[in-house]
């Protein structure tokens, strides 16, 4: 996993107690390769989910809930980490992507607000019967 940008919605929604980790459903979905992250303006699951990948061949409209969030205090790097198990989608019937990245959104959110954009180095793409895995997902706070 890259360096996620956040969304500027998202740092005034954690500044407002608005995004819990643990007790929200946090999603990760794959967004088509076309895509281009906006920080400014990408505010909201809405604002994005046109350029999602398209549904089909083992892949869901909306993305997969991360599991198994935790929160640590990382006094070493003064900062607070959010981890979360890997994301994998497994091809069935044909393939997964092309796909440029990650959109990561709180899906409990009133808005669903976009938490950040996790771009892969190049696009990946998932044929029938393999996976596609997204893994060491963690957001840093410093």
């Amino acid at each position: 996993m890259g360096t996620i940008v956040h969304s500027n919605a998202f740092k005034a929604a954690v500044a407002n107690g608005d995004v819990d980790f643990v007790g929200h459903s946090i999603k990760g979905a794959l967004m088509a390769t076309a895509f281009v992250f906006n920080k400014d303006t990408h505010d909201d699951w809405a604002d994005v989910s046109a350029s999602e990948l398209a549904a089909g061949s083992g892949y869901t409209a909306g993305g997969i809930i991360l599991a198994g969030g935790a929160v640590a205090e990382d006094d070493a790097n003064d900062r607070a980490n959010i981890t979360f198990n890997d994301l994998v989608w497994t091809a069935s019937g044909g393939s997964i992507g092309p796909a440029s990245g990650v959109i990561f959104y709180d899906d409990t959110h009133a808005t669903k607000v976009i938490i950040g954009w996790d771009p892969f180095a190049s696009d990946l793409t998932a044929t029938d019967t393999n996976t596609l895995t997204v893994s060491s997902i963690e957001f840093r706070f410093t």
